[in-house]
């Protein structure tokens, strides 16, 4: 492996770059010739990708009222990662964000609005919420996916509560189109091992079947900053995934696919075996996953398109936080009809959902308001929802939508939405999004704080569900350079929360205090996307988002910023292309300072300095469908500081040492910004037969 790092590093000195055609290459390519105001013309590619997140309704992306980001498998293997929850930070405004130093459980976030707030679709489904938002992500493998689609900004009136923040869709494979056999194989010099196998049946002219088998192992206790605690968490995952796709008459729709996920995670002290798990004398963090997805789409035989959606998950999680145990249920099941009609200039869609949930763990989330008795949650909930999109003419398209949902805790809950798009001519358009959400929280699911470390969770009072107010103002632009295009996508975005509910980490040092918040939130700011291809083979994209997330106290002037919400971050990612197949991707993040949760009197820095994470992969592809591929991730060998509060003493034995510990510190895993593992490299071999 170190060999192949240095001929890596050798290689890497030619050139970099990134290919921008983050698109489906199943979509329709159109070759258009444009003018400019000197009256040369110039030939450009305008690919026009067909997308369904951002209305629900397949259509072509330069239609879309709604500003929706495509993203194909292709894009994401620029720099190979094992799952979706990795391969997301490519994305510019989407961050992952680690929650745990310990076992590098996280959640995604958009625009600086917390992994709550972010719906995670599969195939349009509402596969991932609540207990796995934080537990689920990092055992989606890239091995499944077709593409991915970004809203980013309000879709409540289509997806519900939870698509407060934005929605993220992964399209799987079509079986039908699958190629008949693909392996993938990736190693790292810290033995991070991942397999990936893929093969196709066909049954007849009009049904094929595509399973799919993901294996990711790492199992090296690895500490390089010595502080006797796993730089990364070890883990065992096994993901099996069986797709069908039906060809049927006028191409109807039908699909049918299964899911299931195992994971062994554990992250702690070096000397932990699983002889630890629970004990009060090593510290681990110990998480056993089971998980089973279902879910399909089918489109009845009928004049009028009637589409119906449904889906369910079981998910049971076996934990230990040290000593502290955590073990939950959830079973969600989720069935969705919708009628599309299409009257003159109006698509006209009106639909019907319900939702059913079950979830129970062994906290106080869960029991009797007396504690006496356990009471798992059972919420049906039932909705409604019309959307109009009128095309006025060729300039203007109008969309409004309206959703109507009850359930009998919080009774009937309205969102609307409103979207406007203008566009002048080929060069220009300008989208116009608004909308409100609502999201009911599932504390101990959805925070990792919650459970891990030594601070007592405190619940101030009975939460009310959180409320919010969404805009997004887009703009993009088609400049004509050099007889190319490039491409720019600017936003603007700004959510007003009431009700929102935050963790106090800053009143008592050994608390962490739940409450809805006394006054508003914030989060606004603006992004940039650039991308252009040049006449050699070069292309480069490079994205920046400016971020303002606080909240504000009723009778208090200060804003008070969110934690681990940084105000500058972005992506930028160069490809160069070489005639003997031969390529070179060079992609990274960028993150500028942000707010972490110190104590009082704390030695470490309250604001995380200015850092990149950068990767360098070069592969080289062959006829026979072979491709080798090799490079180097963390080029730059970022590490935190300090991201554990007293690792020496995770159990707090000897926390009120007035001595030694005057300051009364304890254990905490909530500082960690950024991953812990050092600058490695990686080897890979891929095969497809089509």
């Amino acid at each position: 492996m170190r060999r192949i790092l240095f001929s890596v590093v050798f290689l890497s000195s030619y050139c970099f770059s990134q290919e921008t055609d983050s698109l489906d290459l199943n979509q329709s390519k159109k070759m258009d010739s444009v003018k400019i105001q000197n009256k040369k013309e110039i030939k450009t590619k305008d690919i026009d990708d067909v997308v369904i997140t951002g209305t629900i309704k397949p259509m072509s992306k330069s239609k879309s009222p709604v500003a929706v980001e495509i993203y194909s498998q292709k894009f994401f293997q620029k720099n190979p990662t094992p799952n979706v929850f990795e391969a997301i930070a490519m994305v510019n405004g989407v961050k992952p964000q680690l929650n745990c130093s310990v076992c590098n459980t996280g959640d995604i976030h958009i625009n600086g609005l917390e992994g709550p707030y972010t719906m995670i679709l599969i195939d349009g489904m509402p596969i991932v919420s609540s207990l796995s938002t934080v537990y689920g992500l990092s055992g989606i493998p890239n091995s499944l996916i077709d593409r991915i689609e970004v809203v980013k900004g309000p879709a409540s009136s289509l997806y519900g509560s939870e698509a407060m923040g934005g929605v993220i869709n992964i399209i799987t494979k079509n079986a039908l189109t699958a190629p008949k056999l693909s392996v993938d194989l990736m190693t790292t010099s810290w033995a991070e091992n991942n397999f990936d196998l893929s093969t196709k049946f066909n049954f007849g002219k009009n049904v094929a079947s595509i399973l799919s088998l993901n294996y990711f192992n790492f199992n090296e206790k690895i500490d390089q900053n010595n502080d006797n605690f796993t730089d990364a968490a070890l883990q065992n995952r096994i993901s099996v995934f069986n797709k069908w796709n039906f060809q049927r008459k006028e191409n109807r729709l039908a699909s049918f696919a299964l899911r299931y996920l195992y994971e062994d995670r554990f992250g702690g002290e070096m000397q932990w075996n699983k002889f630890y798990r629970g004990s009060n004398e090593v510290y681990g963090e110990s998480i056993y996953t089971n998980r089973v997805e279902a879910f399909g789409v089918y489109q009845w035989p009928m004049k009028e398109s009637v589409i119906t959606q449904f889906s369910y998950n079981f998910h049971n999680q076996n934990s230990f936080y040290g000593s502290n145990p955590f073990t939950a249920t959830q079973k969600v099941a989720f069935a969705q009809t919708y009628w599309d009609k299409k009257l003159g200039n109006h698509d006209l869609i009106l639909g019907a959902t319900f939702k059913k949930t079950f979830y129970d763990d062994n906290t106080p989330g869960t029991s009797s308001s007396d504690g006496l008795l356990n009471e798992p949650m059972k919420s049906p909930i039932f909705g409604a929802f019309i959307q109009d999109q009128w095309e006025i003419n060729e300039k203007h398209t109008l969309l409004l939508g309206y959703r109507f949902d009850y359930d009998k805790i919080h009774h009937s809950v309205h969102s609307p939405r409103f979207a406007w798009k203008f566009s002048p001519n080929p060069y220009h358009t300008l989208r116009l999004n608004f909308g409100t959400g609502f999201r009911v929280v599932n504390l101990f699911t959805e925070d990792h704080a919650a459970l891990t470390g030594s601070r007592e969770v405190v619940i101030k009072s009975n939460l009310k569900p959180e409320r919010s107010v969404n805009g997004n103002l887009n703009y993009m632009w088609k400049i004509p350079v050099g007889g190319r295009m490039m491409n720019l996508d600017a936003s603007a975005f700004y959510t007003y929360f009431s009700n929102k509910i935050v963790g106090d980490f800053d009143s008592e040092p050994d608390k962490i205090i739940y409450d809805n918040l006394q006054g508003y939130g914030v989060s606004r700011g603006l992004s940039l996307n650039l991308d252009y291809n040049f006449s050699f083979p070069l292309s480069v994209n490079f994205g920046v988002t400016y971020l303002d997330v606080y909240q504000k106290f009723d009778g208090e002037n200060e804003k008070v910023q969110q934690l681990h919400a940084p105000k500058w971050s972005g992506t930028y990612s160069l490809t160069y292309k070489f005639p003997s197949n031969l390529t070179i991707d060079f992609t990274g993040q960028f993150y500028g300072p942000m707010r972490l949760p110190v104590l009082p009197n704390d030695y470490r820095p309250e604001y995380s300095p200015f850092y990149s994470l950068a990767n360098i992969q070069v592969s080289k592809s062959f006829k026979s469908g072979f491709e080798v591929y090799c490079g180097i991730k963390n080029l730059f060998n970022f590490t935190p500081n300090d991201p554990l509060m007293r690792p020496f003493d995770p159990f707090d034995k000897n926390v009120n040492d007035p001595i030694n510990n005057p300051n009364h510190y304890t254990f905490d895993t909530t500082y960690g910004y950024a991953p812990m593992q050092r600058i490695r490299g990686f080897f890979g071999v891929k095969y497809n037969l089509q």
